[in-house]
């Protein structure tokens, strides 16, 4: 049975006035005939009799999807974006299907970007991409999201990612203390050897520009960083065996969480002729740090950055750093760390991209066995063509350590060599990009690798694999 639209009425309106003793006339119709006359009245230039059309139609049936998608492209066409945006939300939710959706939610951006809220923009954008019909449209929907993301402020970045792995604690390999080669009478209690389990991760943070010119931007950012482990049923059952053996407690999931947070303030400009693409940047923060629930120490860090676009497929970045710590729960976590990080990125003659990197770091610390410098030479490697579903990528990282001084042993004392680290590890990256849902796509990244050291406490092995989220666009 059809369903009438008495409401239609307000077409009489419309006709020529006839004179007073003639009754006017009544036209009824379908809803199917009252959609069409809206979308007729709408491409004539004639919004206004849209909106009387679909208010009709949305009194015979709220939940109309395509008279609220009229209603809200007829209130854009007068400039009313507030309320046309908030007509096209109701027709995306009442849509039947995904092309229904996929329309309401790009008008909704649309209209977003009109009354300048860039962030709620996004977020309908987002909602595309999960309606998309196809690829161009997914390409049309990152570049638009690009577009946002240059005009919006305000910028959120959140990363999740489970691991579990073979040594969550960064523990030994051993129960037995060894120094260069000759074992002594001490042994490591349940905190100090490797325990398996699972490793979770937040990394989440905000930020807001507060001035931006053709050649500087100023930013204002926070950052959290969540990092929780959950041991095994296997691992606890090791743990209380060590924990009795050596009189101590059992350790509990906590004692392995660290949190960081911190506030930066970063400008960065323009260096040089505009064609060579160089920038640079300078910025300073504060932070703290907490480990097993306490705090572990506060700091201040200074940093800069210079960026060169040496050619085509050559670019060079060097980081340079100074960070003071205060507050400390312990001398081994106060005094100063600096930094400075080398990394060279070509770009081959098939797209793929090599990244060569070097970050040397100086830890001065309260205590001789927090002093230390540190060498770390990374080789990366990233296919510009997906293979099947995914990108991928990988790496290989060398590292080495060295302590002038280390106290140890039982009964402790200098080691005569000081303390000498060294790490080799490789990770291996596959982002699932045809699988996403609102340009999310799941990550899965490999990692495995080994840390010898002339002091047992610090050879440890590590095989991972961590399942994590991460944009295409």
């Amino acid at each position: 049975m059809r369903r009438r639209l008495a409401a239609a009425l307000l077409l009489v309106g419309m006709l020529p006035a006839l004179p007073s003793a003639q009754p006017k006339p009544e036209y009824h119709l379908s809803l199917d005939q009252g959609r069409l006359l809206a979308a007729q009245a709408l491409g004539n230039g004639k919004p206004e009799l849209t909106l009387d059309l679909t208010k009709a139609l949305l009194r015979a049936d709220r939940q109309d999807s395509l008279a609220w998608y009229l209603r809200a492209a007829a209130q854009a066409r007068l400039n009313a974006a507030g309320a046309g945006r908030r007509s096209a939300a109701r027709a995306y939710r009442f849509a039947p299907d995904s092309a229904g959706k996929f329309r309401a939610a790009q008008l909704a951006a649309r209209l977003s970007v009109t009354e300048e809220r860039h962030t709620l923009a996004q977020i309908w954008l987002r909602r595309t991409a999960i309606h998309a019909p196809d690829e161009t449209s997914e390409e049309r929907i990152a570049q638009d999201y690009k577009v946002l993301r240059r005009l919006n402020p305000w910028a959120f970045q959140l990363r999740g990612e489970l691991r579990p792995s073979n040594n969550v604690n960064n523990g030994a390999d051993s129960t037995l203390e060894v120094i260069d080669g000759v074992p002594t009478l001490g042994r490591f209690g349940p905190r100090a050897v490797a325990l398996d389990g699972v490793v979770g991760v937040v990394d989440a943070s905000l930020s807001r520009r507060l001035h931006q010119t053709a050649t500087s931007r100023t930013t204002l950012s926070a950052r959290a960083y969540v990092q929780r482990v959950a041991l095994s049923s296997g691992a606890k059952a090791e743990a209380a065996l060590l924990a009795q053996q050596s009189g101590t407690t059992v350790p509990r999931n906590s004692e392995f969480g660290s949190t960081y947070g911190e506030l930066a303030l970063s400008h960065g400009f323009a260096v040089g002729p505009a064609d060579k693409k160089g920038t640079a940047a300078v910025g300073v923060a504060l932070g703290s740090a907490w480990y097993g629930g306490d705090k572990s120490y506060d700091l201040m860090r200074l940093n800069g950055r210079r960026s060169w676009q040496l050619s085509a497929q050559n670019a060079l970045i060097v980081d340079v750093s100074g960070e003071q710590r205060f507050d400390p729960r312990s001398p081994a976590q106060d005094g100063q760390v600096y930094g400075l990080g080398l990394r060279l990125n070509r770009r081959l003659g098939n797209g793929d991209q090599l990244d060569v990197s070097l970050a040397l770091r100086d830890t001065r610390a309260g205590h001789v066995n927090a002093t230390s410098q540190t060498a770390t030479l990374r080789l990366g490697y990233k296919f510009a063509d997906a293979i099947g579903p995914a990108r991928i990528s990988t790496g290989l990282i060398l590292g080495r350590t060295d302590y002038d001084q280390y106290i140890a042993g039982f009964p402790a004392r200098y080691l005569p060599d000081g303390r000498e680290d060294t790490s080799i590890y490789a990770d291996l990256n596959i982002f699932f990009e045809d699988y996403d849902y609102a340009g999310f796509a799941p990550a899965l990244r490999l990692r495995a690798g080994k840390r010898d050291s002339n002091h047992s406490r610090f050879q440890s092995r590590e095989v991972s694999v961590s399942l994590g989220i991460q944009s295409k666009f």
